[in-house]
């Protein structure tokens, strides 16, 4: 299909308007959240999660300065849900960050909710539900916030947002279910079935000779790193992650999910081709790779309708652009004096129902029964005691303005990519794969302006050093991203593994006012709104009744044993099936001449 400006649900090309000084002003946005029939790939109809009865969803988009409204009301009657407007800061509001469990209850079928919050910071971001893993479902779109002051400004003609994601014809809750079970205790994720481009196959994007385009470019995937590129055409880096950059030439980038890029790309003087532009899954995540799978969606620039649409060359192996290499514009040095360091180690283990889990220093998440802001905001001066927030939790409190530093050590043979919110973090360590846990050394080579961006990946059995500041009175979720990719996708859901630190300018926080909407959900959950995790408003310290995981392994198993014993006993139930097909079955005439001889023989020996 071919699109252009007409083409808005799917493609929105965003004519810039030199010379005129944007107005802050308030967008509204009435969202019905419905289930739709979609078939994407074209392989399989599949029920999925729209909007005002439509899908692909439609974007957000404001200026810097804009106040934006989202009155959201939930249609699904089956499911719960929420929005989250990934990568915004909310400073000033942390009650519309929309992650369940963290900022508010989910919204129940036939309920509503209102988001109301100001944005502050220029560039490409995406909102989706942040509820049990249901955004891959459908429920993601692109969020673009545009700038007057953008260095870039004068030097393309036309902005495209183009998205990628990969596409499963199951739905989360049975894909889930069957991902975390004791059935499936490597851990191995779901394989997608196909790759999307702005939420389908075979795009054609038409360009215009000699212009230059903004390619605002979102991974919106559940699981899967796309490698990126444009056939006969190199890109110039621009912005990651809503942070500008310094123009930075690529011919192949590699982006996890809920990743951003923008990239100047300049069409050429000679319309006599079109050219492929690939998305490529990361076949490297995969357990096993489905012999079905197509791991490429491929679309075109299209220069001439009449032209053939050439196949893209077969690459022999990836070599993508390494983005620790990138120089924010703002020169934001490297933040220097450490007052606050926090070591982490990821990790994948079995825990008693035989399910794999994420870990963030042997402790995995759990939704505390009241969201951990509510807790926050009722506990008094309780509010800076780790504890209040629950072991499973995970909670450090920081002081306001600390510089703090997060060392992630990747204890698994898997790429995993972290999102944090409210924060864009320097990225000012990360090692090759197999490097084990950090050591120190990488603070010898520290960048002097570090690459910032908001979702980092971390190589295998590797590590990354990453440094922000806690200016934002806020809860900061640091979350798994690709595991969350299935168990509340991208670990921007935390079911695997979370790890959340509350800024302690309680001064500040404490001016955060709850709506209407917050109590009002969580009453129609019957959900508690104050207390600390387990609800507890009398003792704070009090986790009786609090939410837990499932128990530890029994002593003496192992997750290496428990894999055995359960492929033992699949093997054992094979076995067994395949007896009684036998033994249910019709003797054949030489089967039957044998059963004769043997009990005649029998009956001789008595």
């Amino acid at each position: 299909m071919t699109l252009s400006l007409s083409h808005f649900p799917v493609l929105t090309l965003y004519l810039l308007c030199f010379g005129i000084i944007a107005q802050a002003a308030t967008v509204t946005y009435d969202f019905n959240i419905t289930w739709v029939l979609t078939n994407p790939d074209g392989a399989f109809e599949k029920p999925t999660i729209g909007i005002n009865g439509q899908w692909p969803l439609p974007h957000i988009t404001a200026n810097v300065g804009d106040r934006v409204v989202v009155n959201v009301t939930n249609h699904l009657g089956n499911q719960s849900t929420s929005l989250h407007f990934h990568g915004l800061y909310q400073n000033g509001t942390p009650e519309m960050d929309g992650a369940v469990g963290a900022s508010q209850c989910a919204i129940p079928p036939g309920s509503s909710f209102t988001y109301d919050f100001k944005i502050k910071q220029p560039g490409t971001y995406w909102y989706h539900s942040h509820n049990n893993g249901q955004y891959p479902d459908g429920l993601r779109g692109a969020l673009i916030v545009h700038d007057p002051d953008s260095p870039y400004k004068d030097q393309y003609d036309e902005e495209i947002v183009l998205t990628l994601s990969d596409w499963y014809h199951d739905q989360m809750p049975p894909l889930i279910a069957r991902f975390m079970r004791y059935s499936n205790p490597t851990g191995a994720e779901p394989v997608p079935d196909a790759a999307l481009m702005n939420d389908t196959q075979n795009l054609k994007v038409a360009v215009q000779p000699g212009k230059t385009y903004l390619f605002r470019i979102i991974n919106m995937a559940a699981f899967a790193a796309q490698y990126f590129w444009f056939e006969g055409h190199s890109m110039r880096i621009v912005e990651v992650d809503g942070i500008y950059t310094e123009p930075a030439e690529a011919d192949l980038i590699y982006i996890t999910a809920a990743q951003r890029y923008s990239l100047l790309v300049t069409a050429k003087n000679d319309i006599g081709s079109n050219f492929a532009f690939v998305g490529s899954m990361d076949q490297d995540l995969f357990d096993t790779v489905p012999k079905t799978l197509n791991p490429n969606v491929t679309g075109w620039l299209l220069y001439d309708e009449a032209k053939p649409f050439p196949l893209p060359a077969l690459l022999d192996s990836f070599d993508p652009f390494d983005d620790f290499s990138l120089v924010p514009v703002d020169g934001m040095e490297l933040l220097e004096h450490v007052d606050h360091s926090i070591d982490l180690t990821v990790k994948m283990d079995i825990l008693g129902d035989g399910a794999n889990y994420a870990f963030f220093n042997d402790i995995t998440y759990v939704l505390p029964k009241v969201p951990t802001l509510y807790t926050a905001l009722s506990t008094g001066v309780s509010a800076t005691n780790a504890a209040v927030y629950g072991v499973n939790t995970h909670a450090f409190v920081l002081q306001r303005d600390e510089t703090v530093q997060i060392i992630l050590n990747n204890d698994d043979p898997g790429k995993h990519p972290f999102h944090l919110h409210g924060h864009a973090f320097q990225v000012v360590s990360r090692s090759e794969e197999e490097a084990g846990a950090y050591n120190g050394t990488g603070s010898l080579h520290m960048p002097k302006i570090p690459m910032r961006r908001d979702v980092v990946l971390v190589r295998p059995n590797g590590n990354v050093v990453l440094r922000f500041k806690a200016d934002n009175p806020d809860k900061s979720p640091l979350n798994f991203k690709e595991q969350s990719s299935l168990l509340t996708y991208y670990s921007d859901d935390y079911e695997f593994g979370y790890f959340i630190a509350i800024s302690s300018g309680m001064s500040t926080l404490k001016s955060t006012k709850l709506t209407g909407d917050h109590v009002k959900v969580c009453k129609e959950l019957g959900l508690p709104t104050e207390g600390n995790a387990a609800g507890n408003t009398i003792d704070f310290l009090d986790l009786t009744g609090a939410n837990k995981p499932p128990a530890p392994l029994p002593a003496g198993f192992t997750s290496k044993g428990i894999v055995a014993l359960v492929f033992s006993t699949l093997s054992a139930f094979l076995g067994i099936a395949v007896i009684a097909w036998y033994g249910v079955g019709d003797l054949g005439p030489s089967e039957l001449a044998s059963a004769k001889n043997y009990v005649a023989a029998a009956g001789d020996k008595k």
